[in-house]
């Protein structure tokens, strides 16, 4: 049975990504598509509502961005966010102009008054605050409209016709700040387009198996866990459909965090499946050796790590399909159409060239990392795989400032190990999105005992975020701070000195290197 769904189109904002968890997180089913998806796609697709993004540009501009014409005319709810809250009023009769200083145009959390008739803003409180982030002003409101909501500033802060179902806001109702806002967008979905909140992970899993059970039929798939939350997910739920018929490959490249390698293994035992683990640590390390530019490690790792899977592949002969455990965005970020590339997923696009495959599957490539998890507890994987910590595809070298050895690999996983012990004993590992130690290329001056000591500093980090597209470093209690740095002086050798990094991204990023 096909879930009701949302249409999102996006002109270019930048919280396209947000807009569609917002809706997920509502049970609604959702997709992004390009503004310049045509008439015919958008009946395809048959949403029970579209909703308009953000977008940078100003809707009376010769080469703004624009939806197929005729869009107005399917009787289909449509929600217009910032821009397309002008582009609205712009198509439907209305006038957009540029805002005067002192004439309606807002940036920041700006103090809202709604009008609660309108089905948006029905049981929310009269005023709140709210996004905004506009430049121009709705001059004339098309007819048939009505304002529902204004600032002190700005008359017309939304809009709406509810005979032909089209509201237009001009704050951002998907972001935090917005007070309510998330309420907003339930109320578009539950009020105005009649969903029926059919889209959970319980219902998604049960799908996924049986498609694929019927793709698959009684081919062989072949899959490279990494053992990171995306590709663990990914091979319990190949694992749970056609068990014997997967071979999992999993490369230990011997850059992985204290017991991980283990705990992966251990996990996938439940399934009869094919689990091959390849001891890789020496063949990582003789690469890494003498290398110390951040970029160059990425790109050996990343060589290495076919080298090995093609090897593995060769001995295991002809297979029909390969799976990866893409999730939504790496699609979104990769790029597509007229969305900007933030960056290139090695999982999008590109193949091993050791086998002729008849499909790649990726199950995963339309669902959130928050979906990937709750997908991950239906499959009853252990928490602490499900709950893990976002870990780069290098894996320790990457937290290493400079050469990798075994001695400084073996300092990280004890430093680190303890840093997540701490974290989790204070109950804080919810409170923040990623924390990680690293282990800097300087060394410092220290007294232990009655000698001086000449050793490493450890770097702390940990980072509180939406999207990891920007995110703030995390106030953690400086009594957790005092007994991590305690500990890791006096448990691990040749560390003498312990840092934490208090830089938000940006204009630094999560990782080191």
């Amino acid at each position: 049975m096909q879930n009701q769904k949302i249409l999102i189109l996006n002109f270019g904002g930048q919280y396209d990504q947000l807009i569609a968890r917002r809706v997920r997180e509502c049970n609604v089913y959702c997709e992004v598509k390009p503004y310049t998806m045509t008439l015919q796609e958008i009946k395809d697709f048959n949403p029970i509502g579209i909703i308009f993004t953000g977008g940078p540009d100003s809707v009376y501009k010769e080469n703004s961005y624009h939806p197929a014409e005729g869009i107005f005319e399917l009787n289909i709810p449509i929600l217009g966010i910032c821009y397309s809250c002008q582009l609205l009023a712009h198509h439907l009769g209305g006038k957009v102009v540029a805002a005067g200083e002192d004439n309606a145009r807002e940036y920041g959390k700006t103090i809202t008054f709604y009008d609660n008739t309108c089905l948006l803003f029905e049981d929310l409180p009269e005023e709140g605050v709210s996004w905004m982030s506009h430049g121009d002003y709705m001059e004339k409101v098309p007819k048939g409209f009505k304002l529902t909501a204004h600032s002190e500033k700005c008359p017309n802060v939304a809009i709406c016709d509810e005979d032909r179902m089209f509201y237009g806001v001009q704050f951002h109702p998907e972001v935090n700040h917005t007070a309510n806002g998330k309420k907003m967008i339930r109320n578009f979905l539950y009020k105005v387009c009649n969903a029926v909140g059919d889209w959970t992970m319980e219902g998604y899993m049960h799908r996924c198996v049986e498609e694929i059970r019927q793709k698959v039929g009684t081919g062989q798939v072949l899959l490279a866990l990494s053992g990171g939350v995306d590709s663990s997910v990914c091979a319990a739920l190949f694992a749970e459909a056609i068990g014997k018929q997967l071979t999992c490959v999993f490369v230990d490249h011997g850059l992985l965090r204290k017991k991980e390698g283990d705990e992966v293994e251990a996990a996938f035992r439940r399934w009869d499946i094919h689990l091959i683990r390849v001891d890789a640590k020496e063949r990582f390390l003789n690469r890494l050796a003498g290398v110390t530019e951040p970029e160059q490690k990425r790109k050996i790792i990343g060589e290495e790590f076919i080298r090995v899977f093609e090897e593995e592949g060769k001995k295991i002969g002809q297979t029909d399909f390969l799976a990866q455990g893409t999730i939504y965005p790496d699609v979104i970020e990769s790029g597509k159409e007229n969305a900007e590339t933030i960056k290139s997923h090695h999982n999008v696009g590109g193949l091993p060239d050791f086998v002729d495959f008849k499909e790649i599957i990726e199950p995963l490539r339309l669902l959130f990392k928050d979906e990937v998890r709750e997908l991950g507890k239906q499959l009853k994987l252990p928490k602490y795989m499900v709950m893990r910590q976002p870990f780069p595809g290098p894996g320790l070298a990457i937290r290493i400032i400079g050469e990798v050895t075994e001695e400084k690999l073996e300092i990280l996983r004890e430093a680190d190990a303890i840093f997540r012990d701490e974290i989790e004993k204070a109950d804080l590992e919810n409170s923040m999105n990623q924390y990680f130690a690293a282990l800097t290329n300087m060394k410092t001056v220290g007294v232990m005992g009655d000698g001086r000591t000449y050793d490493w500093a450890i770097a702390l980090r940990s980072v509180t975020t939406e999207d990891f597209m920007t995110a703030d470093w995390t106030r953690i209690p400086y009594e957790v701070l005092d007994r991590v740095s305690s500990r890791i002086v006096n448990e691990v050798p040749h560390v003498n000195r312990v840092l934490y990094d208090i830089t938000s991204k940006p204009p630094s990023t999560v990782e080191f290197e």
